[in-house]
């Protein structure tokens, strides 16, 4: 089979080689999938440039999830079969022609649904639907601040809270992303690099401490600022640190990330009855795969009924990977982005 496998860090145009490996071989629970077609998240352009802890060692295959074909079922599956069509959380090992999957991280796709919308509803949907509803239990009428909001799980959360029926602000950082998710229908869209995002949000509201709900994949700075607009019973979630600088000193660039984060002390959150949530997708796919599943279903679920629309900003070929990591690298991209066999 061929794979997109990742040989060293650094440029997208240096990092990658298509190679021929043989197939893999689905273990007892799991299935082998053939590949129509691969999403990419930003932790990929981390695992790239070295600074994503998670990641297999080089040479390693990247990618969380596949839409595909099962080819072959392991020793006790029974709610799949050869030729079902599904959406999968492979947990590293997509960016390949074949790729292996735990069934319970596995769903069946209805024809209704595109490829590439549906590999949405994988990472980042999951990631969305797990910090709202499961950590954040965001309700109705409520203030909920998304940072990144032009992002795939930014949109994700923005159709998520709609669909609670929350008071919604976004950030994002250009003058057409604002204009996206406003035509999304986010209620206050702020452009986080031209004002300051947390003392606009206080002129928007009139309030000092104006947000419920908060979800941050900035952190640093960001998360400092986020802080201080918590409302009491507020719930800040953090699902990751794109603030950090992905080119110069490793090193120092994790201790520019720590101490951008400030200090902080338990009491501060007893006090004001806010707390701060961190959630990473990956660990919950490896403790918790009937949940991943559970998500998912879920999510198709939504979907049919009309209340989700993943965007896909755009649809690769796989000999355009460099041109896709780089793109979500530099911020240029809105929404998802998948890459076809």
């Amino acid at each position: 089979m061929k794979t997109l496998q990742l040989t060293k860090n650094g440029s997208p145009q240096e990092a990658f080689q298509l190679k021929e490996l043989p197939n893999p071989e689905p273990e007892a629970g799991e299935l082998l999938i053939r590949t129509e077609c691969f999403g990419l998240n930003y932790a990929d352009v981390m695992a790239r440039n070295g600074l994503y802890n998670d990641a297999p060692p080089l040479p390693c295959t990247l990618g969380y999830e596949v839409v595909g074909e099962v080819e072959k079922t392991g020793k006790g599956v029974t709610q799949f079969a050869e030729g079902d069509r599904v959406l999968a959380f492979t947990r590293f090992g997509g960016y390949a022609e074949k790729s292996i999957a735990d069934e319970r991280t596995v769903v069946k796709l209805p024809p209704q649904i595109p490829s590439d919308k549906a590999a949405a509803l994988a990472t980042q949907y999951c990631t969305a639907y797990y910090a709202a509803i499961r950590m954040a239990n965001i309700q109705k009428n409520e203030r909920v601040l998304i940072h990144a909001c032009a992002g795939g799980v930014g949109l994700a959360l923005l159709d998520l809270a709609q669909y609670i029926g929350c008071e919604t602000i976004g950030t994002a950082g250009s003058a057409s992303k604002l204009e996206f998710i406003s035509l999304r229908g986010v209620n206050h869209a702020v452009n986080y690099r031209e004002k300051d995002f947390a003392s606009e949000i206080r002129k928007i509201t009139g309030e000092q401490k104006p947000v419920d709900a908060a979800f941050d994949a900035v952190g640093g700075k960001t998360y400092v600022q986020t802080k201080k607009l918590m409302n009491y019973g507020g719930r800040h979630v953090l699902f990751g640190v794109a603030s950090r600088k992905t080119k110069g000193p490793k090193l120092l660039n994790t201790l520019k990330l720590a101490w951008s984060f400030g200090l902080s002390h338990p009491l501060e959150f007893l006090l004001g009855s806010r707390g701060v949530i961190g959630l990473n997708m990956l660990r919950i796919a490896e403790e918790k795969p009937a949940v991943l599943g559970e998500v998912m279903e879920n999510l198709i679920d939504l979907y049919q009924n009309g209340h989700l629309n993943p965007h896909v900003y755009k649809s690769y070929r796989f000999n355009e990977l460099s041109a896709a990591h780089e793109a979500l690298e530099n911020r240029k991209t809105i929404g998802k982005l998948v890459v076809f066999w």
